[in-house]
């Protein structure tokens, strides 16, 4: 409670997320719909001070931890009494089903995650407490493993228990009179998760799973229980299409008060970005102390600044310091855009497809048809008072979705829900959907006045939209030709007159650019990584691309016109 409101107060440094963190708090004591008992928090808490010692470490004067008594921080009680307090009104159901932390590096969170799971395998004893605890690597996990070994030893407790460290199994069980309890740890890439039955699950550096399929396998495991809990742990990561990046955004706009979900228990702790161009000031120490809970604790304020200044005078540095130690999402070293110029470009306008429609704009149309079977896309590019702007759609064959969406992580049906993608009901998008779609935008008032397309990755579709009483141009995809639609796009970022309506499949595709400079000063982009998909951004370059050459005609035709001056 005290910690809760120092941060709402301002007595004690937080970011935005933690503050708003501990305003649901507040708000949830108030509930009618939840009892708060701190009893079983209380327990855990009394559990882990009293027997855990740290295995390592040193404290700010330079003195060794090794052996000392394991006291929780603030933070850490915060965590406990919320997961472990809240009960559906008259039940003993515990609210929180699962849990999304996320905290930089050296903040302790893996040894207090492992005695979090020891004082919640007593506690649940009774329920015959099997307890996981998931590494993304056999050795991340073992180093759980090894701290609650170590813990065992020190109170001279690990003859009551069965302990299998070998290379097939690293495990703790044993009777506890009235109750069973077992800790064990595996690799995220185990065999195992399949055949899991487990109570408690702890998934540590989710920003090293592929996808959501490992983390939904996992906090199945618990369905047998009804008190069963989920946490996932973790430092922010270089890939924003990632699950860990997905899950923060989702997080995020719980705690914004967008989206509700009652059963998921957020922290987050990070450096705060600046709202208008999403930039962090990484060299001020108050950042610094937003960032890291154990501030002057584990992590020394002056070593965070040392580091800050060489990540400011080494920008090779950069991007690790920002990601590991003030928990802020990167875009990954090898994409060629800085995702958050986009974003602060697109939020400064907030015109709608019908307002769109209504305004005196020339619009230029784009196709990306390579891959019938897998994402394809079409773009409206237009000019409206020096703002580019463009309107992207996207189509998948629905056959493929589930898999696709879940193998290469791509959100197909989260975009489906936003409008941005139409599901199709054959193996293939059939070309004539396309067609629809740019019949349909001129119905609503567009005003088309080109489309380019490479005619050799689809004449049927050249045809049909010929049919249709579009202009189409046969436009084809030669590196040097796309570079003008692409240095149009770059530079309309740069000066923040570029708008795509907030589309998230078009965040998508930009941050999977990689692009490669040219002697000539021209472009040849491509994918970050094969199983990334960049369709949508290349149908928006493209229109731009077509857009250009319009231009580029009719100033030839107003000279030509006024006798070649």
């Amino acid at each position: 409670m005290e910690y809760a409101k120092n941060i709402i107060e301002g007595r004690k440094v937080a970011c935005r997320e933690t503050i708003q963190m501990c305003q649901r708090f507040l708000k949830d004591l108030e509930n009618p719909a939840y009892d708060f008992n701190p009893k079983n928090a209380e327990f855990v808490i009394q559990i882990i001070e009293k027997t855990f010692v740290h295995q390592k470490g040193e404290d700010m004067q330079g003195y060794p931890l090794r052996g000392r008594p394991f006291l929780l921080e603030p933070w850490q009680k915060f965590i406990v009494y919320n997961l472990l307090g809240f009960y559906h009104k008259g039940t003993i159901l515990r609210r929180f089903k699962e849990a999304f932390i996320m905290i930089p590096r050296k903040n302790g969170k893996t040894p207090f995650i492992s005695a979090l799971a020891w004082g919640l395998g007593l506690l649940e004893r009774i329920s015959g407490a099997e307890i996981v605890i998931v590494g993304a690597l056999l050795k991340q996990a073992l180093q759980s493993f090894n701290f609650l070994l170590y813990n065992l030893q020190q109170m001279g407790e690990d003859k009551n228990f069965r302990i299998l460290d070998n290379n097939q199994e690293h495990s703790i069980s044993g009777e506890l009179g009235d109750g069973y309890l077992r800790i064990e740890t595996i690799a995220g890439n185990s065999d195992r998760m399949d055949s899991l039955n487990t109570l408690i699950q702890i998934l540590d550096e989710l920003h090293l799973y592929k996808n959501a399929s490992q983390y939904n396998t996992i906090k199945e495991s618990g369905k047998a229980y009804r008190n069963s809990l989920c946490i996932g742990i973790t430092t922010a990561g270089d890939n924003m299409n990632s699950f860990c990046y997905n899950r923060m955004k989702y997080c995020q706009k719980i705690l914004n008060g967008t989206v509700k979900d009652e059963q998921l228990f957020i922290f987050i702790a990070k450096a705060d970005e600046d709202p208008e161009t999403g930039e962090v000031d990484y060299t001020n120490p108050i950042e610094h102390e937003r960032a890291n809970p154990n501030y002057n604790v584990s992590v020394s304020a002056q070593e965070l600044l040392n580091d800050a200044m060489q990540a400011q005078n080494d920008p090779q540095q950069r991007k690790s310091f920002l990601a590991k130690s003030l928990n802020i999402y990167t875009s990954a070293m090898k994409a060629y855009f800085n995702i958050d110029e986009f974003r602060a470009s697109d939020k400064k306008y907030n015109w709608t497809i019908t307002e769109l429609a209504k305004l005196p704009i020339k619009w230029y149309g784009g196709a990306d048809l390579s891959k019938m079977h897998d994402l394809t896309a079409a773009a409206l590019y237009g000019v409206y008072n020096d703002v580019d702007i463009v309107i992207t759609h996207a189509w998948f064959p629905i056959v493929a979705a589930h898999k696709k969406a879940e193998e290469d992580n791509i959100p197909l049906f989260g975009w489906k829900d936003d409008g941005w993608l139409t599901m199709c009901n054959t193996p293939t998008v059939n070309y004539d959907d396309v067609i629809k779609w740019f019949v349909e935008m001129r119905n609503k008032g567009f005003k088309i006045d080109q489309v380019g397309f490479d005619r050799k990755f689809g004449r049927e579709f050249f045809l049909g939209m010929k049919m249709h009483r579009f202009r189409i141009e046969d436009t084809p995809q030669l590196y040097h030709l796309k570079s003008e639609g692409f240095r149009r796009i770059e530079k309309k970022v740069k000066d923040k007159k570029f708008y795509y309506l907030h589309s998230e499949a078009f965040e998508y595709c930009v941050q999977n650019v990689r692009a490669i400079e040219q002697t000539d000063d021209a472009v040849k982009y491509e994918k970050v990584e094969p199983t990334q998909r960049i369709d949508i951004f290349d149908a928006s370059v493209f229109a731009a691309m077509q857009m250009l050459k319009s231009m580029q005609k009719s100033e030839l035709a107003k000279k030509w016109l006024k006798g070649g001056e």
